[in-house]
């Protein structure tokens, strides 16, 4: 979540398993599972469709 908010996303609702964030730059929405660890292909899918770089890149 430090991540996204790095890049300009913040947390639109809250939902029972998941949360909903948007990018504020170009308004896309992405469903995010609430655990403590995401697996690494997983944040790839999600950064991705949010536009935004991941966090494994420099």
């Amino acid at each position: 979540m430090r991540h996204l908010r790095r890049y300009g996303c913040f947390i639109k609702r809250e939902g029972s398993s998941h949360t909903i964030v948007q990018n504020i730059k170009n308004g896309i929405l992405e469903t995010i599972p609430r655990h403590t660890e995401i697996d690494n292909i997983l944040v790839k899918k999600i950064c991705k469709r949010l536009d935004i770089k991941t966090p494994f890149e420099r």
